[in-house]
């Protein structure tokens, strides 16, 4: 009982620690932690959660603006092909595609700072 009590207690430290980098992270560092949650879940062969993380990068895109909107609804063509993929079992193409969308990011941003 002691051991399943301590369990827990870590539990709610880990827990608490997520929420407040999930709370004080920026945009961009949202950004990514969706990717690695959806990269992770990809390669776990996790349709729902894999959807779940691309529904989310699909309601982030912004349609404002000319040039915005065109970026966005490029993006959003691929996402949709990624949870198809998914559909299909073709994890490993959407892995491939998530992981460099990842690296672009996280280098545009780099370069931004």
């Amino acid at each position: 009982m002691l051991n399943a009590s301590m369990t827990r207690g870590r539990a709610r430290k880990v827990n608490a620690y997520l929420a407040k980098d999930v709370l004080d992270a920026s945009p961009q560092k949202l950004l990514l932690k969706v990717y690695d949650y959806a990269i992770t879940n990809c390669r776990r062969n996790d349709l729902e959660r894999t959807n779940k993380a691309l529904n989310e990068l699909i309601n982030s895109l912004s349609f404002e603006g000319s040039e915005t909107k065109e970026f966005s609804l490029g993006l959003m063509s691929l996402y949709q092909f990624c949870q198809d993929q998914m559909r299909k079992g073709e994890n490993k193409i959407v892995e491939n595609i998530l992981i460099e969308l990842r690296a672009s990011w996280a280098e545009i941003f780099t370069k931004g700072n």
